[in-house]
């Protein structure tokens, strides 16, 4: 029996278990592309570290229980170099522009009952969607 689907489950319980302690910690919705934001065009002020921290956490802890837990998972991430970065920028000003990302609109605002974290999210995964077909079977890049 094929139980990938497990680590999901278990990513999505750590991500929002991670956005409640956050909340109940400083008073403050996590989000990470607001985070990482803030660290690039140094609106963090005195937060950097905690942000640094929260940061280092996200790329860090993978990379060391990857081995322990997962040592098999693999990903579907494309080999185009060129393509990943493209994407990373494109979601990176998408967040900046819908001022929030799936952490901070689809985790903490939909559980917050908030009406624009639930649009948000509503069109991120219809952007996803849309994206997904044009680059695979249309212009097939993926």
């Amino acid at each position: 029996m094929n139980i990938e689907w497990i680590w999901g489950l278990c990513g999505g319980l750590l991500i929002g278990l991670g956005g409640a302690v956050y909340l109940l910690g400083n008073g403050r919705i996590m989000g990470a592309s607001g985070i990482l934001g803030g660290l690039v065009d140094g609106e963090a002020g005195g937060t950097w570290p905690e942000r640094l921290a929260f940061i280092a956490g996200l790329i860090g802890m993978p990379l060391l229980l990857r081995p322990l837990i997962a040592p098999e998972a693999q990903t579907h991430l494309t080999s185009n170099l060129g393509l990943v970065v493209l994407a990373g920028l494109l979601v990176g000003v998408g967040t900046r522009i819908a001022n929030g990302c799936t952490s901070g609109h689809g985790v903490c605002g939909i559980s917050r009952f908030s009406l624009r974290g639930i649009v948000a999210t509503v069109f991120y995964i219809l952007a996803g969607g849309v994206t997904l077909v044009l680059l695979r079977h249309v212009w097939e890049l993926i």
